[in-house]
């Protein structure tokens, strides 16, 4: 039956099973369930991944789920079965080539397992800052966290990891108390010295990257380890700090060194400003000064000439740690100890003999 409203407006009673104007709810799995001729139990399988739906029935179901708008509720998912299926992403910067080819990787792998990120950038690789990170993370819905930053900031007693979040971290030394992915630094470095011994240079140089870098220090210890177990003189080391503004300054330093014919450089775009110093300074590359990076960026094989570098496997180190971090979540146990990831010298153009050999 009809009534009239206050404002003289006819109103019709509300349909059954259909909540009134100014009550509305969210789609529920119940609606996808009716409109799919499914279960609520099917429904569920099919919004958490689950494998033992039939394909037939899979797509039934997503056809309603698009339809009605449904999506699932992950903080109910949560605590029904203990877990939000993210995975919380520390890290200081993006610019650097390892840091943002590491975090595609784990992008990429932790969504094949049916996780998310959750990227929590640290603005300054500061005491404050990490805490800072580590406080929101315990706000936040995530099992895990991994680390992408240089972390000896974790080596302080003040930084708490949240209850019940497991940690694995990238490119450190803290592997006596977390589970610690890296590429095999030191002997990276080593392959980049003997190839270059190896070619008849007497000794070898080093442009190292940032004093506060764990990664810049393996390699630079490895380039001197090496030298002195060879019984070769050590050059005095130049630093810069990653970028190849860095490494051209580097680079015009040595070219005034007349006796430097071969140089160790602890990345490729700190290589590509070396290049460019000698260049402009008019020693050849290789025929004057050989050239090695360490990266193996895409753009490596471009440069003039192509780069001689140490190749590491980002997308391997990537998955390794979303493995490791997913195996503690579903154990429940954390893990300790240091996993290294195997590199590669490339060999190009930018090495050869010294000159006059």
């Amino acid at each position: 039956m009809s009534r009239s409203g206050p404002d003289g407006a006819t109103q019709e009673p509300a349909a059954a099973g259909r909540p009134r104007a100014g009550r509305r709810r969210g789609v529920s799995m119940a609606d996808v369930a009716r409109l799919a001729g499914v279960s609520a139990q099917t429904v569920s399988r099919v919004s958490t991944g689950h494998p033992g739906v039939v394909d037939s029935t899979r797509e039934q179901v997503l056809a309603a789920m698009r339809q009605l708008g449904y999506r699932p509720n992950s903080a109910a998912r949560a605590l029904k079965y203990g877990e939000f299926r993210t995975i919380g992403v520390i890290l200081f910067t993006l610019s650097s080539t390892g840091n943002s080819r590491t975090l595609e990787a784990i992008a990429t792998h932790a969504a094949d397992a049916g996780y998310v990120i959750t990227l929590i950038p640290v603005g300054a690789p500061t005491q404050d800052r990490l805490l800072g990170a580590f406080t929101r993370l315990g706000e936040l819905a995530v099992d895990a966290v991994i680390v992408i930053m240089e972390v000896h900031l974790l080596d302080a007693a003040t930084v708490a990891v949240p209850p019940g979040v497991h940690v694995v971290v990238v490119d450190s030394d803290a592997g006596d108390r977390y589970r610690v992915v890296d590429t095999d630094q030191a002997d990276g470095a080593r392959q980049a010295v003997h190839h270059l011994l190896d070619l008849g240079h007497r000794t070898v140089w080093h442009v190292a990257g940032p004093r506060e870098s764990f990664a810049a220090q393996r390699r630079a210890l490895a380039w001197r380890t090496t030298l002195q177990e060879h019984g070769r003189p050590v050059p005095q080391v130049r630093r810069g700090d990653w970028s190849a503004e860095s490494g051209y300054r580097a680079g015009l330093d040595l070219a005034g060194d007349p006796d430097c014919t071969a140089v160790f450089v602890a990345n490729d775009q700190m290589a590509l400003g070396v290049l460019r110093a000698l260049h402009d300074r008019g020693r050849s590359v290789p025929r004057d000064v050989s050239v090695v990076g360490f990266d193996d960026i895409a753009d490596a094989g471009a440069f003039i000439p192509p780069l001689t570098t140490v190749h590491q496997d980002f997308a391997e180190v990537g998955r390794r740690c979303v493995e490791a971090v997913l195996r503690q979540v579903r154990t429940g146990v954390p893990e300790t100890g240091t996993t290294l990831v195997s590199t590669r010298l490339v060999v190009r153009d930018s090495t050869a003999p010294p000159p006059g050999d």
